[in-house]
């Protein structure tokens, strides 16, 4: 993922690496280890699974910000365990 977006209400659309612009909604935002993580759900008819994507955040030296991929599959989950614990009672969760 890329750095651009634009958020409306809850809906960020960041740039895959080719460019192509990918609409999320966004459902959380978590704080783990002193980083905070995005929990984004991709907004696509081709989206049936259910899974959400969880981006690491970076801020700019001029106060913006950017979502970075996380590759650690142990952050990742971690991050994900924080956001279904929070949200158990609103999702129904597959395991």
């Amino acid at each position: 993922m890329n750095d651009n977006y634009d958020e409306l209400d809850n809906i960020i659309v960041l740039n895959d690496e080719f460019g192509n612009e990918i609409k999320f909604e966004f459902l959380d935002l978590i704080e783990y280890n002193s980083e905070e993580y995005v929990v984004l759900y991709p907004i696509d008819e081709e989206n049936d699974d259910g899974m959400v994507v969880i981006l690491k955040v970076d801020s700019l030296e001029d106060d913006s910000e950017t979502y970075v991929s996380v590759d650690d599959d142990n952050i990742i989950q971690a991050v994900y365990n924080i956001f279904k614990d929070k949200f158990k009672d609103q999702f129904d969760f597959e395991e």
